[in-house]
């Protein structure tokens, strides 16, 4: 595990991250790459294959001069990708018929997480065979659709952005009980706390994220006012439906509120109406992108299960998380996620969205006993790396009690007591989740570029 803290200088990101480090574990030996190479008056710090690295003091933030710098590099070299580090962040960029792409970003801490992913993408194998094959093909166009889906998570899908600064989230596991619904909607109020314009989508039947945030106020069926404005309403039809007509603001869940599309009971019911046509699969990505210049980020609940709404979550997101307690039963879910995914990206394919790109496995309802974290957590953290091959976040979210309690808020009404749920900034029972939720929002935004 590499810690990021034993960099203090530019010096020690090249010997003890980038050459001690990095390079070692992509399977770069000594001779295969080149340290302060000469290039056309240019002074690289790293050549490897078609690989340049530039370094950066751990002090500098990456900015645009340093990408500018980066994108000279590459096109005078004419290598493929070009990395740059300060021991905090990596960045890799690719070029491709002299456009300069951002196509991988993740925290230097916990890397060991990102480093399979790394290999699919930089490593020294590929970037052997890449070689190889442009000496026997020097006229073949490279495909930027078909290259980014070579390494699935974290990978930015220029193709799909339709114009749009938008990102779209979708929050999946199809294990239930892992803290799916406590991830989405205090993420949303972190989020939105930071001033991010958020909606909500809960696409879910069980309608969690509905009632957490405040939109379930009837005891009674014949005042249920969302039977007729839920998230069914986008999906129906294509000329009725809009998001502007069927989105809530949350009640008294958090300050400021976050606009929720509403799930509902009969979802279940509904599903062979939404399965009858192909094209309904599509309608939610469509509608949303008639509000696009409206929000910057969409977050989307999804059910446990492989149903067409889960499906659709998928079809619609640009970005996954995967909320997991790292136990067995989780765990073994996984490879059922991904063939999922892979299925999913069929039909992405088809309205030009490209592959999902997963942010990560997010540890949720974690133990927050001490020996446990220190040990057999960092273990089930590696387990799913080596094992199932996700990335695993930096984030995590531990198990309180604080968590549940401010779900199950009530206040008096007459005689009655109705729900009043809060988030866990409004709640302010536990200092430690908040600031847990405030960082995974901070990683969120990092890995989705915003």
């Amino acid at each position: 595990m590499f810690d990021p803290e034993i960099c203090r200088n530019e010096k020690e990101v090249e010997t003890k991250f980038i050459a001690s480090y990095l390079l070692p574990r992509l399977d770069y030996q000594a001779s295969d790459w080149v340290q302060q190479p000469a290039f056309n008056r240019l002074r690289l710090d790293f050549l490897a294959h078609q690989l340049v690295i530039e370094a950066k003091k751990p002090s500098q933030h990456l900015d645009n001069d340093h990408v500018k710098q980066l994108t000279r590099y590459l096109q005078e070299t004419k290598a493929r990708y070009g990395l740059l580090t300060n021991a905090k962040e990596l960045r890799i960029y690719e070029q491709i018929n002299a456009d300069i792409r951002l196509v991988f970003r993740c925290f230097v801490k916990g890397i060991e997480n990102n480093m399979f992913d790394l290999k699919k993408l930089i490593g020294k194998r590929v970037l052997s065979q890449n070689k190889a094959q442009d000496k026997t093909q020097d006229n073949v166009q490279h495909n930027p659709v078909e290259i980014i889906q070579q390494v699935e998570p974290e990978i930015i899908n220029y193709s799909s952005q339709e114009s749009s600064n938008m990102k779209i989230i979708g929050v999946y596991h199809n294990k239930g009980g892992v803290g799916k619904t406590t991830v989405s909607v205090n993420l949303a109020a972190a989020l939105r706390n930071m001033g991010k314009r958020v909606l909500l989508i809960d696409i879910d039947a069980q309608a969690n994220a509905t009632f957490a945030t405040g939109l379930i106020k009837f005891l009674f069926d014949e005042d249920d006012d969302l039977v007729d404005r839920n998230v069914f309403n986008l999906l129906e039809e294509a000329e009725n439906g809009f998001i502007p007509d069927i989105r809530h603001s949350s009640v008294n869940f958090n300050a400021p509120e976050i606009d929720v599309i509403a799930s509902h009971i009969t979802l279940i019911d509904k599903q062979s109406r939404i399965t009858a046509f192909l094209h309904t699969r599509f309608r939610l990505h469509k509608k949303l992108q008639l509000v696009k210049d409206q929000y910057d980020i969409v977050i989307i609940d999804a059910p446990p299960s492989r149903d067409i709404y889960a499906e659709i979550t998928l079809i619609t997101a640009d970005y996954l998380i995967i909320p997991s307690d790292l136990k067995p039963f989780a765990n073994q879910g996984l490879p059922n996620v991904r063939h999922f995914i892979r299925q999913i990206d069929e039909t992405r394919m088809s309205i030009g969205k490209g592959a999902l790109q997963i942010i990560g496995v997010l540890p949720s309802k974690i133990s927050s006993n001490a020996q446990y974290l220190r040990h057999t957590f960092q273990k089930q953290r590696q387990h799913i790396v080596d094992k199932y091959h996700f990335p695993v976040m930096e984030s995590r979210i531990i198990d309180r009690k604080s968590l549940s309690d401010c779900f199950n808020q009530d206040i008096e009404n007459g005689e009655l007591r109705i729900p009043d749920p809060k988030s866990i900034f409004m709640f302010g029972g536990s200092i430690e989740s908040c600031e847990e939720f405030n960082m995974l929002a901070k990683e969120v935004l990092l890995k989705i570029g915003v």
